[in-house]
């Protein structure tokens, strides 16, 4: 069976596994987002396994999860790193009055886990995924595009290689693109995105230091888009616990790197994807050379590294 972020296998009698979509068998379920079911397939020629992420609208303001279908299309057609799950091919169904009644995005399989679902038992294993996380980051900005959506759902592993892939490329835009509507995940929302002011690629330096705070730490990094439910309605840096303060086990270089990418102001975060992995490197050189801490390889523990 196929595994995927905040998946659950089991199909209810209201939305039972369809024998196929668009033409493609399908093998089984793989997991749900944004509006829509994700279905492993094989083509019926071929045999060849795809996934397939499959949208039925049920109302107008559904409508938005087929655009990111289509964004979703439009940009990962144009990826080339083995970082980045390519999209191959879009479908959509009209009634005669152009109503869409489904949708159904094809994409490159990869039989990984997530990070929210599995975090690797080594620090420096978990270093290493940030590394290849970036480098695929690195070549979605050389693009043009900017994620805006990274999350510890959005990284997949595959643990047996500990090959990486970044998924979700649904709320992709241009860089310099300022968004109507507030879009992004908010445990992991950089500010602008809050503020709908521009997106760059330091806004993804965001998502990514609030994924790693996630993944160090084992809880969620204050965001602008949770605070400003309170009387707090701003950030300040100085004040946020850093990841050493939350794991005494982080390394102090790790941490700071982490709460520089977090850094209210888009400008006194690391300046791109390349400078952040370098950054990683260094730290994992670092941190092999160094004697092994057995905490860090301990067995059986979600968070091995962490503090109990």
């Amino acid at each position: 069976m196929f595994s995927a972020p905040g998946s659950s296998p089991d199909m209810t009698e209201a939305n039972p596994l369809p024998k196929s979509v668009f033409g493609y068998d399908v093998v089984d379920f793989i997991g749900e987002g944004a509006g829509s079911r994700i279905f492993a397939v094989t083509h019926p020629t071929t045999k060849q396994l795809f996934a397939l992420k499959y949208v039925v609208p049920k109302a107008d303001k559904d409508l938005r999860f087929v655009e990111q279908l289509e964004t979703e299309h439009e940009v990962g057609k144009l990826v080339n790193h083995p970082g980045l799950r390519r999209s191959l091919d879009l479908k959509v169904n009209k009634t005669f009055f152009r109503k869409i009644t489904e949708a159904g995005l094809l994409l490159d399989l990869f039989d990984g886990v997530s990070l929210e679902r599995r975090l690797p038992q080594g620090m420096s294993q978990l270093v290493e995924v940030f590394i290849k996380a970036a480098d695929a980051l690195a070549s979605l900005h050389a693009l043009g595009y900017v994620h805006c959506d990274l999350k510890p759902n959005n990284i997949l592993v595959d643990a047996a290689s500990m090959n990486v892939k970044v998924i979700d490329l649904g709320q992709a835009a241009r860089a310099g693109t300022a968004k109507t509507r507030i879009q992004g995940t908010p445990d992991y929302i950089a500010p602008e995105q809050v503020k709908c002011l521009p997106v760059t690629v330091q806004t993804d330096v965001f998502n990514f230091g609030a994924t790693m705070y996630w993944a160090l730490c084992g809880k969620k990094l204050p965001t602008l888009f949770n605070i400003r439910k309170s009387e707090n309605s701003f950030l300040v840096d100085a004040v946020m616990a850093s990841a050493r303060d939350c794991n005494k086990l982080v390394p102090e270089t790790l941490s700071n790197l982490v709460m520089e990418c977090v850094r209210t102001n888009p400008q006194k975060r690391p300046a791109d994807m390349p400078e952040l992995s370098r950054r990683l490197e260094i730290i994992l050189h670092v941190m092999r050379k160094e004697r092994p801490n057995p905490a860090n390889n301990s067995s059986g523990s979600r968070r091995a590294f962490q503090v109990a």
